[in-house]
């Protein structure tokens, strides 16, 4: 009897160790998988399942802001590393390894108890971008669905503040493939640049005029809506190559907490295709245009004026809101003034050449001196020839010698004295612009305004500037001003005809 037990015992031993082999040689081959999800399978036949689609873009070609949310929510579920079908990527920071879904991948999730699956799909029609699917039991979907989707809005609400990263998005070529991204029109980009308001070497006062409009335009939504305008705003940037525009640019999406959206417009596309880059930007963006004279004379792929104007505010401009608008010329006397009208532009700032209080703000922040000997001399050289430098070209000199700020300044004076047939950038004695905010459509025959506050604001410090061309001769000259005096007669007739709208300019 004794030896029975004992049999049994070394025979029962003997097949829990097999069992344990059996299912540790599962566990780790594809075999544990297939039985685990034939089984899955099996059980969901006795389930009745509701499926919900979240489309990337609704029937106008608009994105769906939920599936924004949804994927990002997904890419944080920690079940997305068992995924079938998983991508990865490199993050920002050394070592950074993010997971993404990859199209046809399935990812499940668990709330209040019951389990849902998320599934991506990616459309053959690049247009159409990609869809999510949310698959839930039927019994779950009353007690579930809704609190689950109040869950994903609180979770990427907090991944969202957690993270704060600016990203840049560039518009892609009309063949090129997008098939494996989220966004087949633009390509993003962490956006890391060290501009801000504080850093950037402008009049204070002008930066501060600058900042405070947007931080009305981001506490307006009910007044636009109350008076029937989209809420948007457009910024013109205009000034010599080196002036400091993009670097602006860049300080005020760093400031208003948006994403860039870069569009170049020399790669080839038509109208329809400017309007579905406009459509597919988010709201909480900064839409950028750089050189759009150089377009503007013909230098483009067959982006013609009226699909310019119809982007600045079209219809199709108003399918959206919370946008700001930011254009850089590089000179705006020589563009039609359809284009900067007020409606489309609402905010001119003019960017000088560097005149000597811009170089004091250069020379303490690049070499850390408040004072110097030689800053009489170039005080002198300026106001004797005008500025002739800019300021990226003052700050790549003191770059280079910023180990001997007496060095730096010198080779500036040599270059302020050279005589290389550069005529100056401005009639001399005169400043380098004004910024002008006129709160009232209406002004007087004489120019004053009636029933308004106008203010001004000198960049330099000194006199409003009459911006030239380089090299431009006597008679040109003349008949500049000639088109200044019939623009003032013209003003005088429209007074009685209409009222202008309101604008901000920095000329």
């Amino acid at each position: 009897m004794m030896i029975l037990e004992f049999t049994f015992l070394i025979w029962l031993l003997i097949t829990l160790l097999v069992i344990i082999f059996l299912f540790h040689f599962l566990y780790h081959t594809s075999l544990f998988r297939i039985i685990t999800r034939f089984s899955t399978l099996l059980v969901n036949q006795f389930h009745i399942y509701n499926s919900y689609k979240i489309p990337q873009y609704n029937d106008h070609s608009q994105e769906n802001p939920l599936f924004r949310k949804i994927f990002t929510y997904i890419k944080s579920l920690p079940s997305l590393e068992d995924s079938d079908l998983a991508v990865l990527f490199s993050g920002d920071e050394p070592g950074d390894i993010l997971v993404s879904l990859d199209s046809n991948g399935c990812v499940s999730d668990t709330f209040l108890h019951a389990e849902v699956t998320w599934m991506y799909n990616k459309c053959d029609n690049i247009d159409r971008g990609g869809e999510v699917v949310l698959k839930i039991k039927a019994k779950d979907k009353k007690r579930v669905l809704v609190p689950y989707i109040q869950h994903i809005y609180k979770v990427v609400d907090e991944i969202e503040q957690k993270k704060k990263e600016l990203r840049v998005y560039l518009n892609r070529f009309s063949g090129e493939n997008g098939v494996n991204n989220i966004n087949p029109l633009w390509r993003s980009f962490p956006f890391v640049n060290p501009s801000s308001f504080d850093n950037i070497v402008l009049d204070n006062e002008v930066k501060s005029k600058v900042k405070n409009d947007l931080e009305l335009f981001l506490k307006s939504k009910h007044y636009y809506n109350k008076i029937g305008r989209v809420w948007k705003r457009s910024y013109l940037l205009y000034g010599g190559s080196g002036t400091g525009k993009s670097t602006f640019v860049a300080a005020m999406a760093k400031f208003l907490s948006y994403d860039l959206y870069d569009i170049d417009l020399s790669k080839p596309f038509d109208g329809s295709g400017l309007k579905m880059l406009l459509l597919q930007t988010t709201r909480k963006s900064l839409i950028l245009i750089e050189n759009l004279d150089w377009y503007l004379m013909g230098n483009s792929n067959g982006v013609s004026l009226s699909t310019i104007l119809n982007f600045m505010d079209g219809v199709v401009s108003s399918c959206g809101e919370e946008r700001v608008m930011v254009f850089t010329m590089n000179c705006k006397n020589h563009i039609d003034p359809l284009v900067i009208r007020p409606g489309r532009v609402d905010v001119h700032i003019h960017f000088p050449f560097c005149d000597f209080n811009g170089f004091k703000g250069l020379a303490l922040s690049h070499l850390g001196c408040k004072e110097h000997k030689l800053f009489s001399q170039v005080e002198d050289l300026i106001q004797q020839n005008g500025p002739r430098l800019s300021p990226a070209e003052i700050s790549e000199i003191m770059i280079s010698h910023r180990s001997s700020p007496s060095r730096a300044i010198k080779t500036i004076i040599k270059a302020l004295q050279s005589d290389d047939g550069k005529p100056p950038r401005y009639p001399s004695g005169q400043a380098v612009g004004v910024l002008r905010a006129r709160v009232s459509p209406f002004e007087s025959e004489d120019g004053k305004p009636i029933n308004c506050v106008e203010q001004q604001l000198n960049v330099s410090g000194k006199d409003q500037v009459l911006e030239e061309l380089d090299g431009e001769s006597k008679g040109k000259r003349d008949g500049y001003y000639a088109i200044r005096e019939i623009q003032k007669m013209y003003g005088r007739l429209r007074l009685k005809n209409g009222s202008r709208g309101e604008s901000f300019d920095l000329s």
